[in-house]
């Protein structure tokens, strides 16, 4: 199985490190900020955790609150 992956490494490798950047990233800012734009802090929760790349991407777009 190790042999099969091995070309897509390469992609695969960065893609699992942006995706844990963005989720740590998006859900620190979400837990040290009070309120959010749409929804309730436990949606966006369950967004930026299932939604892999797109869930962090969205939170940041359209749901992080008003500083």
């Amino acid at each position: 199985m190790t042999a099969e992956l091995q070309p897509y490494l390469p992609i695969l490798i960065p893609l699992i490190v942006i995706q844990i950047i963005l989720l740590v990233t998006a859900l620190t800012h979400l837990n040290k900020h009070p309120k959010v734009k749409i929804g309730s802090k436990t949606l966006w929760t369950f967004v930026i955790v299932f939604l892999n790349i797109v869930g962090p991407v969205l939170y940041f777009l359209i749901g992080r609150g008003e500083e």
